[in-house]
């Protein structure tokens, strides 16, 4: 993990790949408890007998849980000492560009591409792809937007 100081410092890698997270398996369980949560409860996530009659496969993962895991992974890539609390500011063009076999591996490459002064705090815009194991193709790409302060 590439660990800054402080928000400066963390600014001036604008540009930068930050680093890749671990890999993380995405598990039947786990795509089960997304979907009770969320209430999308649809067939090629949790019937793995139908995905395999139909689609030749076994079940997906939600591209929103495939999102959802980013500030697990993301918090293995970077970190900066002198932030008192940091905000989920939300994404910018999110693309959900593969799919994610359950059972398969993901990991995020971030690359810190702007930073601006906000509310008294800064704005990072990091780009994120999530990587499957075996596959080089992304399975997502996103501009995250995460608010910092010191």
């Amino acid at each position: 993990m590439r660990v800054f100081e402080n928000l400066d410092e963390y600014a001036a890698a604008v540009g930068e790949e930050l680093g890749v997270s671990d890999w993380f398996e995405l598990d039947q369980e786990r795509v089960n408890l997304f979907a009770d949560a969320t209430g999308d409860h649809q067939w090629i996530h949790l019937d793995a007998e139908r995905t395999q009659k139909e689609l030749g496969m076994g079940t997906i993962a939600h591209g929103f849980l495939t999102l959802s895991l980013l500030p697990v992974l993301m918090g293995q890539i970077s970190g900066v000492k002198s932030v008192t609390r940091g905000i989920n500011y939300g994404s910018n063009k999110t693309r959900f560009t593969g799919m994610v076999p359950v059972g398969s591996k993901v990991r995020a490459r971030s690359t810190l591409k702007g930073v601006e002064d906000k509310a008294g705090g800064k704005l990072f815009t990091a780009e994120v792809v999530m990587e499957l194991d075996g596959s080089d193709q992304p399975v997502m790409v996103s501009e995250n937007l995460t608010l910092l302060f010191e």
